[in-house]
């Protein structure tokens, strides 16, 4: 996660692609779940909405939760793999995984 990613979270991105990419680097990071409320909101919206998948390590959110990772959570539901590549298809899914 960079300044342009920060930017691309905030202010929107005309690239669908490009602006769930700096979300999904958000998440990669684990650092932004302690960040504002609404990059935890976007994040989850993201996750919720099969756009994006958790992070591949655990991370901690501003009050001390465990953000579990995609390898946490059971094939197929929210935040993992599958869940993105059932909603979005595997291309998005591959695009996720490589942000």
């Amino acid at each position: 996660m960079n300044m342009q990613d920060i930017y691309t979270i905030e202010q929107g991105s005309e690239s669908e692609l490009d602006h769930y990419a700096a979300i999904q680097r958000a998440i990669n990071s684990g650092h932004a779940w302690s960040f504002q409320g609404s990059y935890g909101r976007a994040m989850m919206d993201a996750i919720s909405a099969g756009l994006c998948m958790l992070g591949k390590e655990r991370a901690r959110d501003y009050w001390g939760n465990t953000i579990p990772s995609r390898y946490d959570v059971k094939e197929g539901t929210k935040g993992s793999r599958d869940f993105v590549a059932a909603r979005n298809g595997e291309d998005w899914a591959e695009e996720m995984e490589n942000a």
